[in-house]
């Protein structure tokens, strides 16, 4: 398989582009110019960064350092999750619960496909193993943080309404269930959205990285349709762990709303 390769000189052109914007950004005072270049900044280094980690990682394939960096890997999804919520957990659960149905979502769904579909040489190769794993997380990460959102804020939102039917005797689950439903819609829609425009609206990222390494197109397309299976298992796995273990949290077994456990609202 040929590909065709580039320099870093070969990316000076197409980097104007992004110079384009932040001139545009000028003239139309958007006051997007200085979140434009940190941005390109931070793009930039972090893939430069992953670029040498990766190519370290793939000559050692090592079980460990690919164990530690899928670890690190978590770490910073977790992060994310926290960090965009309005409304946050508290105490240990603030990261604990983004951390843990992540790791199971992302991590059970990543062997899966390792041990009967890929079976790499071996099979914690990490050429194989933490790009896997890296697509899952960015959608696994969605679709929790977007599912806790609507949970928490709706809980507060609708306190009136979940504390009148525990008054008047239902249980927790018969309390929350409408909220649940809502939470686990609201997490699942991104990647329905992405199954429902592939092919038609966009080509993925990764199909199309292929077709210009060299990649039959069909083929392409049979590693995309296993990555979207893949994503959408892991994101329908972890976003439903997440909304049911925030429910769990944020109410007790004497039937009763736990708000207390949810921080203050953010300020913007």
């Amino acid at each position: 398989m040929t590909y065709i390769q580039l320099s870093y000189g070969d990316l000076v052109l197409p980097a104007l582009l992004v110079v384009m914007d932040g001139v545009l950004s000028l003239v139309l005072r958007l006051k997007l110019e200085k979140q434009l270049a940190v941005a390109t900044v931070r793009m930039v280094v972090q893939l430069v960064l992953v670029g040498y980690l990766l190519t370290f990682l793939f000559a050692a394939v090592s079980p460990i350092w690919t164990a530690l960096a899928a670890f690190i890997m978590v770490l910073f999804a977790s992060r994310e999750i926290v960090a965009r919520q309005k409304r946050r957990l508290t105490g240990v659960w603030k990261y604990g619960l983004g951390a843990t149905c992540t790791l199971l979502a992302a991590g059970a769904v990543t062997m899966f496909a390792l041990l009967t579909e890929l079976r790499p040489d071996p099979w914690y190769h990490p050429r194989y193993a933490l790009p896997l794993l890296g697509m899952l997380l960015g959608n696994t990460m969605t679709g929790i943080s977007l599912g806790l959102d609507v949970l928490t804020n709706s809980l507060v939102r609708e306190r009136a309404a979940v504390e009148a039917c525990l008054a008047l005797g239902g249980t927790r689950h018969q309390a929350l269930l409408p909220i649940i439903r809502d939470a686990l819609r609201s997490g699942f829609m991104p990647i329905m959205n992405s199954m429902a425009a592939i092919g038609l609206v966009s080509l993925p990222g990764m199909m199309t990285g292929q077709i210009l390494a060299g990649v039959e197109p069909v083929d392409a397309v049979k590693y995309q349709l296993l990555i979207m299976f893949l994503i959408a298992g892991g994101t329908g796995l972890g976003t439903l762990a997440a909304v049911l273990g925030g429910a769990h949290l944020l109410t007790d077994h004497r039937h009763r709303l736990r708000l207390d456990r949810i921080a203050a609202e953010r300020s913007e």
